[in-house]
């Protein structure tokens, strides 16, 4: 029996390049569509089948799943109108192209497990949020994840079953939302927002992975799931933990009134948080290996602990 066969979108980013790493010792045989195809070759290896769409696969290709990472970054530039439409498109017509493909398939993946985010709930306060918690559609973060999760889910009607992540940040070494924060801590300027009451949830890329992989693998998962430690640091307990990992100091201040009038209202995504609950894996039983964050700092950077 032939090595299952993975399709992934956003195979060039962050997580997915873990992801690629992580199915390569599975030992699947994996395809990447990616607009710049001999750049993503250089830089997955030549043993990932990259291409720049997915009609470009042959007909004769077995591919048992894929996972759908696309999408421009939402921390970056500010949410113009012209921003919101390249967010939006980044994640809504790269899943829909993936679907046409499928249509036209005479074996289907079985599965499709597909990146949203937490941003799906929007701007929350104190309270637990899970994966039945309600959007909030009056929020720019909200609308981009129903719009993701929206067309992920359209896959049901050929076949296939739909896993949508509603991923936190995700913590590694050498790349994702830390590398940033990482950085500002070593040069000394760690820093609380606002009152740094606002919650970050999180998770450990180690820890995604395994996620994905029970996705992928446990056909009784599927609808969406909350990718996230199941224990989440308010702001200022986060850039505290992280400046300590670094032996750095920790002291800076940024109004969020500043940061609001400079990035509108993606300063939403720094500002505020959301406090969510990774439910239905708990109710798996799903063991994380860092659920704590001060074990998944120390893991990420042990050799500047040393």
């Amino acid at each position: 029996m032939s090595a299952p066969g993975v399709l992934l979108t956003g195979a060039t980013g962050f997580i997915g390049g873990h992801v690629i790493r992580r199915l390569r010792a599975r030992g699947a045989q994996l395809w990447a569509v990616a607009r710049n195809v001999e750049a993503a070759r250089d830089k997955l290896g030549m043993d990932v089948r990259v291409v720049a769409q997915p009609n470009d696969i042959p007909a004769d290709a077995r591919i048992d799943a894929i996972v759908n990472l696309a999408g421009a970054p939402a921390i970056g530039p500010p949410w113009t109108r012209r921003r919101r439409r390249v967010l939006i498109r980044s994640r809504v017509q790269t899943t829909a192209a993936l679907l046409e493909w499928c249509a036209a398939r005479g074996r289907r993946p079985a599965v499709i497990v597909s990146a949203s985010a937490i941003g799906f709930y929007g701007a929350g306060a104190d309270e637990w949020l899970d994966e039945s918690s309600p959007p909030r559609p009056a929020t720019f973060q909200s609308q981009l994840c129903m719009q993701r999760e929206a067309a992920a889910d359209a896959a049901t009607a050929l076949g296939l079953r739909v896993v949508n992540l509603r991923i936190g940040l995700v913590l590694g070494a050498n790349g994702g939302i830390l590398a940033p924060l990482a950085l500002a801590a070593r040069c000394g300027f760690a820093a609380r927002i606002g009152r740094g009451r606002q919650w970050m949830s999180w998770i450990h890329i180690d820890d995604l992975l395994r996620v994905i992989e029970l996705a992928l693998d446990d056909p009784s998962v599927s609808g969406p799931l909350n990718a996230v430690s199941p224990n989440p640091e308010r702001q200022r307990d986060f850039q505290r933990a992280l400046a300590q990992t670094l032996h750095r100091p920790f002291w800076m201040w940024i109004p969020a009134t500043l940061l609001r009038a400079s990035l509108g209202e993606m300063a939403q995504l720094l500002v505020k948080g959301q406090r969510v609950a990774p439910r239905r894996l708990l109710e798996r039983r799903f063991a994380f290996r860092y659920a704590l964050l001060e074990d998944a700092l120390s893991q990420i950077f042990r050799r500047e602990r040393s």
